[in-house]
């Protein structure tokens, strides 16, 4: 019991000094992609790829309304074979770029989770997507690695990342920041 009061308690520090203002700026992107019919790509590794498959579940489908514009979005971490064909072919650092190069038109929207911030792919990814024209956002963890001067917008956890559970603690904060994102838009749909 006292290991997992200890956890959560570290989790609430976390979560009271969330970046809200960047926060918002976040959602009224999405807000202005969904109603200009652009697209959303997300992706992210491992645990992110998780985040990402899951928020591209909770827009597309969460907030669909007869009657109401739904959120084109795609999780770039989905499609296995695509993936895999571009690691194998073109080297892993390339599974993000290569279909955004692909499946993008400018104004689009590219989100990129990445507690780290260092993840080469993603930040790859975001170099496709400046020269491109998309409109980038990374969620991160700690001071926000690479990833955070190669985004319009950046959203840090800022949770401590020589800590032993810090990597937790920046994932348990993007959970947090993607359903709070979700349902802010979900709500003002209502």
């Amino acid at each position: 019991m006292k290991y997992t009061q200890k956890y959560v308690n570290e989790v609430y520090r976390i979560l009271q000094d969330l970046p809200y203002e960047e926060i918002d700026q976040a959602i009224n992107i999405l807000k202005q992609a969904r109603t200009e019919g652009r697209h959303i790509f997300v992706m992210g590794n491992g645990g992110s790829a998780a985040m990402a498959s899951h928020f591209a579940c909770d827009l597309g489908k969460g907030t669909t309304q007869q009657g109401k514009t739904r959120f084109k979005i795609i999780s770039l971490n989905d499609n296995i074979p695509l993936l895999t064909a571009y690691a194998n072919d073109c080297g892993y650092e390339s599974v993000f770029a290569e279909p955004l190069i692909s499946l993008a038109e400018p104004d689009d929207i590219v989100i990129a989770i990445s507690s780290s911030g260092n993840s080469p792919n993603v930040v790859k990814a975001m170099d496709a997507a400046r020269k491109h024209g998309l409109k980038s956002i990374g969620i991160t963890g700690f001071q926000g690695g690479k990833l955070k001067d190669n985004v319009d917008l950046c959203i840090c956890v800022g949770a401590d990342e020589n800590h032993p559970y810090g990597m937790q603690h920046a994932e348990d904060g993007q959970w947090v920041i993607l359903h709070a994102m979700f349902v802010a838009i979900w709500q003002e749909m209502q």
